[in-house]
């Protein structure tokens, strides 16, 4: 379907008559979702039917009731807690005066949008032991919707059909192998009655895809691989092209190796040029020596499909064309990121573009319709490229090629990228894109004799655990303070920033833009903000009591504008961060909770509960440094993950260094190799390690915890001198 307007949408009954881009009548309206509404939606500002708003997924809203003068008017109408203390990231959905959101554990809550009154809940029964199939949390960031149903990625793979109206499964079907590493986190879209939907999994050793399925019964219709594998005959011509990218026996041999390049997150569609826009993860193991060896044993091709922008038909999964971020990645750089589609003026005549901020720090302006580069930018500082070609290929710092070097590197950023999955947005009034950036090194160490594990822990071909910070208060906080995170609006046309807001912490929250001359954006502060779209001073805020990481949208109910966002810290960032080493930032705990804002609001949070941490009290540490040495090679590996590097301890995952089984040999035995806490999301790793090397883990996380609480009575005398 294309080119059709609103006129169209009048005729045929969907909406009565506009009254102002205040509001937007479609609120009104009664029905399913279909072609006409989707392509549409940006001219029905009272709904959110789409999870970046509108097929381009500008994430920008006409609404304007709220706006500059009125904003510090605004107050919390409703909110509701999650029944799940993990990370949320979901954009929520609002249709006909109803809200429709996921959480953590792809659990669905449906609320009354006005009121809050619950209306129904779901829970697919994700089984706890998925959660150690997760790199970065048991997230879920939303949904789709499509005549009387909802769709739902859930963590083990599957993709659910609901009833919109009550929450009953219409149909499920598994889109993965399940007895591979794969998982689903992101939102699954729909065009024309497909169901498009990706998943996760790159970091333990999978073959990336995206498939559709047919919304009435869930049959698939089509798959499109984004690396090369073993098809045979049945190899399309864009993957022939893409394996003469790759070299050894990667791919095809025994060793387990399935290439990466999973499409996890972004999506977005040009219905005009009838294009779907995906973005393609990174490489499986990320060190390209192991991957992609060439004939000296280090890393060589740039490894297609990864890491690229990829255009694809959704009607039969064609591939149109290609745009690769970062040729032979090797760092994690997903161009996963959200991507956004906007018309402008370039060099005085019109071009249609599409924008990415990837996790390899470039800004980068795309002709839409053909993928050919028009512009890049760093949007952060990176040492990973020395510049941009003129045709879009980035120059590689020889210093940072590890996978060609064979030794370690500080290479900024690091895998949590410049931008990670939190989105953007984008304000055609103001010509902005604001992103919340992140700024954060890491070193890249080999892994000597690496080989895969199809069990579990990462694959990335990289000693997680060799950048672990000594112990020693200064240096670490000194660490901690070269993480920064801040909200950049971009001149995407001048490529360069026109306004920047330094945040309290890095890690923050997904944007909203509207026509009230807005922008709305969580941070790992534990505030929500509003900020003025042209300048980025904050007009507005309230203490969430938690960090926000997912995005705001926007939407109106009987002529009255609200506000909504879910709340919840979790995610990568916040399974690896020592937080309580921060100075400025205090350490973030998770209340889950929906907040809705109206101007007027008056309802009230409850009091914030008391977070006070547990002393350490580890028992003594007696064991040789050969087996605390195997415990911190193995720690990094497969436990590091989800319990933070050098055992930090998180604020959202048991931290290990205050666990009750630490003491007690047997008990941390039955855990972690026996799995007698599955159902909790901890699974057993008998697979993977032995006894021997268990117990060389607990007396590692014994080591840290003595080094910690040493540490932890330096800061007391220190906090005692300061007052």
């Amino acid at each position: 379907m294309r080119g059709i307007g609103w006129a169209a949408l009048a005729a045929l009954g969907f909406a009565a008559t506009l009254t102002g881009c205040s509001m937007g009548a479609a609120e009104e309206t009664e029905g399913g979702i279909d072609n006409i509404r989707l392509v549409n939606a940006g001219d029905d500002p009272a709904n959110w039917i789409t999870h970046g708003g509108t097929y381009a997924e500008q994430r920008f809203s006409p609404l304007d009731k709220i706006d500059r003068d009125s904003v510090g008017q605004l107050g919390l109408a409703w909110f509701a807690d999650m029944d799940t203390a993990r990370g949320q990231e979901a954009t929520p959905l609002v249709m006909d005066g109803k809200l429709y959101v996921t959480s953590a554990w792809s659990k669905v809550f449906a609320f009354d949008a006005a009121t809050g009154r619950p209306l129904w809940s779901y829970d697919p029964e994700v089984p706890g032991e998925t959660g150690v199939k997760a790199c970065c949390d048991v997230v879920n960031r939303g949904l789709a919707a499509w005549g009387d149903r909802l769709f739902l990625g859930t963590l083990d793979g599957r993709l659910v059909a609901l009833d919109r109206d009550t929450g009953a499964v219409a149909w499920e079907k598994v889109t993965v192998d399940q007895d591979k590493s794969y998982t689903i986190t992101g939102a699954p879209r729909v065009i024309d009655g497909k169901v498009l939907i990706g998943n996760g999994g790159a970091e333990f050793g999978v073959r990336g895809y995206i498939a559709a399925y047919d919304a009435n019964d869930g049959e698939e219709l089509w798959r499109f691989y984004t690396v090369p594998g073993n098809d045979g005959e049945d190899t399309p011509e864009y993957l022939k092209v893409a394996a003469r990218t790759w070299s050894g026996n990667a791919l095809t041999g025994d060793d387990g190796i399935e290439g990466g390049g999973t499409v996890w997150d972004s999506m977005a569609y040009d219905p005009e040029l009838d294009l779907l826009y995906i973005g393609v993860g990174n490489g499986s193991p990320w060190n390209r020596a192991y991957r992609s060896p060439g004939p000296d044993g280090t890393g060589e091709g740039d490894n297609l499909y990864l890491s690229s922008i990829v255009a694809i038909r959704p009607d039969t999964g064609e591939y149109v064309w290609h745009y690769q971020t970062t040729p032979g990645e090797t760092w994690d750089y997903t161009a996963t990121q959200h991507i956004i589609l906007a018309d402008m003026e370039i060099d005085g005549r019109q071009r249609q573009v599409l924008m990415q901020a990837p996790k390899n720090g470039y800004f980068y302006l795309l002709d839409r319709a053909t993928g050919k580069f028009i512009s890049a930018e760093p949007y952060i500082p990176l040492n990973w490229s020395t510049g941009m070609s003129a045709d879009g290929r980035p120059r590689m710092n020889p210093e940072t090629r590890i996978d060609i070097t064979g030794k370690p590197a500080l290479v900024m950023p690091g895998p949590l990228g410049g931008h990670n999955w939190h989105p953007m947005a984008y304000h055609p009034g103001e010509n902005l894109v604001y992103i919340p950036a992140f700024e954060a090194a890491m070193l890249y160490a080999p892994e000597a004799g690496w080989k895969p594990d199809r069990a579990r822990g990462f694959n990335v071909g990289f000693d997680l655990g060799a950048g672990d910070l000594p112990p020693d208060l200064g240096i670490r906080r000194e660490v901690q303070g070269t993480i920064n995170g801040r909200l950049v609006a971009w001149d995407p046309i001048a490529q360069e920033p026109r306004w920047t807001v330094e945040h309290p912490g890095p890690w923050n929250g997904g944007l909203l833009a509207t026509g009230g001359g807005l922008v709305f954006q969580g941070n790992s502060g534990s505030e929500f903000g509003a900020y003025n779209s042209a300048t980025g001073n904050r007009l507005w805020s309230f203490a969430a009591q938690t960090g926000v990481v997912a995005p705001p949208i926007t939407y109106a109910v009987d002529g009255e504008q609200y506000i909504a966002v879910l709340a919840g810290w979790g995610g990568a960032f916040a399974l690896s961060v020592d937080g309580e080493l921060i100075d400025n930032m205090r350490p973030v705990r998770n209340i889950s909770r929906l907040l809705v804002f109206k101007l007027g609001g008056e309802a009230q949070l409850p009091d914030e509960p008391d977070f006070a941490l547990v002393p350490l009290d580890p028992p003594p540490s007696h064991a040789s440094a050969a087996t605390v040495e195997l415990g911190r090679t193995k720690y990094a590996r497969y436990c590091a993950v989800c319990h933070a590097p050098a055992a930090v301890g998180s604020t959202e995952l048991p931290d290990l260094r205050r666990s009750g089984t630490l003491d007690n040999r047997d008990a941390w035995m039955q855990v972690v190799h026996g799995g007698a806490l599955q159902g909790n999301g901890m699974a057993g790793f008998a697979k993977s390690l032995s006894q021997d090397e268990v117990e060389a883990i607990r007396q590692y996380v014994i080591k840290r915890a003595n080094e910690d609480k040493a540490m932890e009575a330096e800061r007391a005398k220190t906090r005692i001198a300061r007052r």
